[in-house]
């Protein structure tokens, strides 16, 4: 039996992968801290890390042949935590003898992102995010190249369903679904990029059994759901059977309230994404791991409205 140590495993990802995991026959250890131990998917070993202590994080990964790096600090924490959290993660996968297997994001394009965005497309440091992001992979391309550490990239667009909150989809598009409102962020004839959880943690899963014959840095994109604004409502509204309102994300206020909020002032300066028309192209996976995992969208946004009880009564205080 294969081992998987999941680092963020009572995360979004890395919740979504474990499922997947164990779905697959792994054995899957989850590093989380404190309380999170305890929110961990049914069937995880839990063991406590510190992702700052890197001689801890090392002992936690002994034993793993794969390392899935879904660690993911704050928005507003970035600068000061993803390049160290990443310096450790990448020395405790080369301490095991692992494979390291990161989800990415389009934040690597910047403004230059657009459709059918392959591997190989420039990479912009449009803003603070992108940059960092260009750095983390940059170090594991380093340490790839210089030691033979195998990292193995697995990017989509934004993420959204499993059984956690804190996506898009709960914090915006739905955050009103019980008053039949849908909140779109942009103009709503413009491709976005999406990727629904379950979908890619399988997709990790088919790397991860296929990574024999890969070279030792690697970078695949999922296509996962290309949609509109108005094709997302239209999915939402057939997962329902009902219509939906539209509103839109009142952007000056939200920049605004970033000049006293800072997550208001991250989540503002990612907004360009609901403004740009973009998509990522899936065909290196599906020639090289295979097809690739695809819920229908109206069915995948409809499960994951009853996993997360976005439409769900509120329960009145007693």
């Amino acid at each position: 039996m294969q081992t998987i140590v999941i680092l963020g495993a009572a995360g979004r990802i890395g919740d979504a992968a474990a499922r997947a995991f164990l779905d697959a026959g792994w054995r899957v250890k989850g590093v989380a801290r404190g309380a999170k131990g305890a929110a961990l998917a049914p069937g995880v070993e839990a063991v406590q890390a510190n992702a700052f202590d890197r001689e801890a994080l090392a002992a936690a990964c002994l034993g793993a042949d794969i390392v899935l790096n879904a660690l993911n600090p704050a928005y507003t924490e970035w600068e000061e935590k993803v390049l160290p959290m990443a310096e450790n993660v990448i020395f405790a996968a080369e301490r095991a003898g692992a494979t390291h297997m990161v989800p990415g994001n389009v934040y690597n394009f910047g403004y230059e992102i657009g459709l059918e965005t392959t591997e190989d497309a420039p990479q912009v440091a449009s803003t603070p995010k992108a940059r960092i992001r260009i750095a983390m992979e940059e170090l594991f391309a380093a340490r790839a190249r210089e030691r033979g550490v195998r990292t193995i990239v697995l990017r989509a667009g934004d993420f959204y369903g499993g059984q956690k909150p804190e996506s898009w989809l709960d914090i915006f598009i739905l955050a009103k679904l019980r008053k039949n409102i849908f909140t779109w962020p942009g103009p709503t004839d413009v491709p976005h990029a999406f990727a629904y959880l379950p979908d890619l943690a399988r997709a990790f899963v088919m790397v991860a059994e296929n990574r024999g014959g890969l070279a030792t840095f690697e970078r695949f994109h999922l296509a996962g759901h290309t949609l509109t604004g108005a094709q997302f409502k239209a999915a939402t509204e057939q997962a329902l059977g009902r219509p939906l309102t539209r509103r839109g994300v009142p952007w000056t206020l939200v920049r605004a309230g970033g000049l006293f909020v800072p997550l208001l002032r991250e989540v503002a300066a990612m907004s360009y994404l609901w403004r740009t028309a973009h998509s990522l192209d899936g065909g290196r996976f599906a020639r090289l791991i295979g097809p690739e995992p695809t819920t229908e969208p109206a069915t995948a946004i409809g499960q994951a409205i009853a996993d997360l009880g976005l439409d769900a009564p509120r329960r009145r205080a007693a």
